[in-house]
């Protein structure tokens, strides 16, 4: 035996692989400690030796899935020349993930814990803060999107912050239901046609 129970040729970013997959297509209440044994091929004792058990296995999963299929939003946010070009990237290039049908539909941190127990309000807290740091790096764009001059002095950064935020997690959602590619980019068209709109001085400014 392999130390702390693991069997041998145990590769652990396989299995987190396995796990992320899992958790991303049917949440975290729905997974159960069989889907994922069987997805990463492991008895449950070498789940929780090499993962600590099922909430620290998704909170990894969930770092997986940021460094992997969820940084598509940092990306566009930070190689655009200019606030709308970058918020126009981040939906659509967000849309094409979600809709890759290669990959469980929608995102993973948006998805995984739209149900939940009293016994698992720190997942759905911990996913409530990742969603509420990037409407936070939106804002930031949207912020320098002033300082460059893209957009004018006096615009609510914070309201089109989560008006574009909230595009991006319904995306998610419209592909969970079945919604495809050319349908998303229709949305995302209508979002950056109301950009000039949201992009007015507030009142009094």
């Amino acid at each position: 035996m392999s130390p702390r129970g693991r069997p041998r040729g145990f590769d652990r970013e396989a299995a987190l692989t396995a796990a992320m997959h899992v958790f991303w297509e049917r949440g975290y209440e729905g997974t159960s400690l069989t889907d994922l044994t069987a997805a990463m091929g492991i008895g449950s004792p070498s789940l929780y030796a090499a993962f600590g058990g099922k909430e620290a296995l998704f909170r990894e999963a969930v770092q997986l899935y940021g460094r992997t299929f969820g940084d598509r939003t940092a990306d566009a946010l930070g190689s655009q020349p200019t606030a709308r070009a970058a918020i126009e990237a981040m939906l659509r290039n967000n849309a094409t993930t979600y809709t890759d049908p290669d990959l469980p539909h929608g995102c993973m941190i948006v998805l995984s814990a739209t149900n939940y127990t009293p016994s698992n309000i720190g997942v759905r807290d911990y996913l409530a803060e990742l969603r509420r740091v990037t409407q936070e790096e939106i804002r930031r764009r949207l912020d320098r999107g002033v300082e460059d001059g893209d957009l004018p002095t006096g615009v609510d950064t914070a309201a089109m912050g989560a008006f574009y935020s909230t595009v991006l997690n319904g995306l998610s959602l419209q592909a969970r239901d079945g919604y495809g590619a050319g349908e998303l980019d229709a949305v995302i068209d209508t979002a950056m046609a109301a950009w000039d709109r949201c992009a007015e001085p507030a009142a009094g400014q």
